[in-house]
């Protein structure tokens, strides 16, 4: 995907995750689930073409991160803050599945994933990593 792509896939999905948290956390689990899955994933790729680190054509898909040992053997040997970020994207991805399949979780169950989620954020936000072109 081009970075204009994922510029646009980050924009769309953090106005849909400002849009469910404004409806209601409770009646938009599964939509904060997927789009704060795609969002993160969307940030890496950027992140990861930013730094030379993958070719244009990779693609990083959320099932890399359903575990540390996968998305070691899924995602380039050599990347800035490689094992910061990793743990971080395995612990959003392990409760993804609860929320976009699962049954209705807590609300607590969901601002802890929105936590999460702005863990990953913040540390590419950290990085420079911008949404705009």
């Amino acid at each position: 995907m081009k970075a204009e792509e994922h510029y646009n896939a980050v924009r769309e999905s953090l106005e849909v995750i400002e849009e469910s948290v404004q409806i209601g956390i409770e009646q938009r689990q599964r939509t904060i689930g997927f789009h704060c899955s795609a969002a993160a994933v969307d940030m890496l790729e950027l992140f990861l073409h930013k730094q030379n680190s993958i070719n244009p054509g990779k693609i990083v898909k959320h099932d890399f991160f359903s575990s540390e040992k996968k998305a070691h053997r899924m995602l380039p040997e050599k990347f800035r803050d490689r094992e910061i970020i990793i743990p971080i994207l395995v612990q959003l991805e392990t409760k993804r599945n609860q929320l976009c399949y699962g049954k209705i979780k807590p609300t607590k169950d969901i601002e802890d994933y929105l936590a999460v989620f702005h863990k990953v954020r913040s540390f590419f936000d950290s990085r420079g990593l911008t949404y705009e072109e």
